[in-house]
This record gives structure tokens, C-alpha cells and sequence, in this order.
């Protein structure tokens, strides 16, 4: 069984993802879909805020000098790497999420946060919670690359098992994948990533945490049984 994993998520993160999993004994082909760009955005005034709150470490990345007027804000972040992001762009009052944006929007009603200010992404989903209101700026963008590359689908032939770390990606991959859908394997990092990808994969996993950890786990159980 091939051991073979095919990386689609975009720079930086997949090769943060690729390192991880040559650390397993797996054989990553990096060949990201998408590449971030940040956006012009116009920052709120940070007085209206209770919180920040980060979906994404990108949301750092691409935030810019003016990310500096929000570091006295608690900030809500998902996920170790988002935090530690966080932290290294000068917040300190930093809170790890347990699980997905919907965990951290309830993390921040009991901590008592009425109103939160989320950068993030151009294509995302709108949040929303009963106990407070949630501010979304996009601040950067991820734009679709020009198809598979031909290491991709050389990948793909070879019978590499694909990582997906998000809907959006599940959903152009489903439209790029071609006649070799039905031989392809692929391991999504949540529910919605898989449901986003669609019918007629050969075979379909989901990680039991939305983590790059949790995902790599399942890719290794997979490559070392044949997905069964």
C-alpha cells in the first residue's frame, strides 16, 4: 500500500503538514491548490470589542501592521498553531479553542465576551452565536490555482492517499480529480471537508478531531492497513 500522501492545503501550512508527516514514515507530495494574498481591509476600532477571535493562523499572517491595535484584546484562537501564532505577533491574553469555530464561540459566551471581532478570510463561513455577536473583516483572500499540477496527478496514479483540510478544498479537488476519482482515497479533517467533497471516491475518512495532528494519524492507520 502506497504511503504516498498528496498535500493540497496552501503554503505555509503544507509544508508544516508535509514535515509532520515524514516524522510518521509517510511520503508527502506537496501541491497546494490554493495561495493566500492579503486584502486591503479596513480595521474597526478596537474599543468596540470585547474579543478577538482567530480561525486561522493566515488571519495573522496577512493582518499586517495594523493587527498591533488589537494585542490588548483576550484573544480566541482554533488551535495550538493559530494561538502560537497569536502569541508571536504580540498577544498575550491568548485562549486555545477545544475543537472548530463553533467550540470557540461557545469557549467565549462562558467567558463572557458579547462581541467579538473575527479577522479572517474572503471565503468563509458566517459565524454565529445566540450569547454574542461576532464583527468578520476579511483580510486576506485564497485564490484558485490553475488545476492539478502534473505532480499531482502523478501522485494521484500512484494511488497516494489526498489530505483535505478544508470544504472549499474538497470542493475544487472534486472538480479538478477527473477520471481518477473513483481510484482515489481520501482522508478529510472533518465532516463538513468530506460532505464538501462529494460521491464516487474509492474511499472516505474523516479525522476524529478537525487537527492537522488527528488527520496525519488517520493518513498513517491508512497507509499502514489499505484504508480498511
Amino acid at each position: 500500500m502506497s504511503r504516498e500522501l498528496l498535500i493540497i492545503r496552501p503554503q505555509p501550512g503544507a509544508s508544516q503538514t508535509a514535515e509532520r508527516a515524514r516524522t510518521l514514515g509517510l511520503v508527502p507530495i506537496v501541491a497546494p491548490l490554493f495561495a493566500f494574498r492579503p486584502i486591503a481591509w479596513q480595521p474597526p476600532d478596537p474599543a468596540s470589542f470585547d474579543a478577538m477571535m482567530l480561525t486561522s493562523a493566515n488571519a495573522v499572517r496577512h493582518g499586517g501592521d495594523a493587527l498591533a491595535a488589537y494585542v490588548d484584546l483576550p484573544c480566541y484562537a482554533v488551535g495550538e498553531a493559530t494561538a502560537k501564532a497569536a502569541r508571536a505577533a504580540g498577544f498575550e491574553n491568548v485562549h486555545t479553542g477545544p475543537a472548530d469555530a463553533a467550540a470557540l464561540l461557545d469557549l467565549m459566551a462562558a467567558n463572557g465576551v458579547t462581541t467579538a471581532l473575527h479577522l479572517a478570510g474572503l471565503d468563509r463561513l458566517e459565524l454565529a452565536h445566540p450569547a454574542l455577536r461576532v464583527h468578520a473583516v476579511a483580510i486576506y483572500s485564497a485564490d484558485a490555482l490553475d488545476g492539478l499540477s502534473a505532480a499531482a496527478e502523478a501522485a494521484l496514479a500512484r494511488g497516494a492517499l489526498v489530505l483535505i483540510h478544508s470544504p472549499r478544498a474538497a470542493a475544487l479537488l472534486s472538480t479538478l480529480v477527473g477520471r481518477l476519482r473513483a481510484r482515489t482515497r481520501i482522508a478529510a479533517i472533518s465532516a463538513d471537508a468530506a460532505e464538501a467533497a462529494g460521491p464516487g471516491w474509492a474511499a472516505v475518512s474523516i479525522a476524529h478531531r478537525p487537527r492537522d495532528e488527528a488527520l496525519l494519524e488517520l493518513a498513517a492507520k491508512l497507509c499502514q492497513n489499505g484504508g480498511e
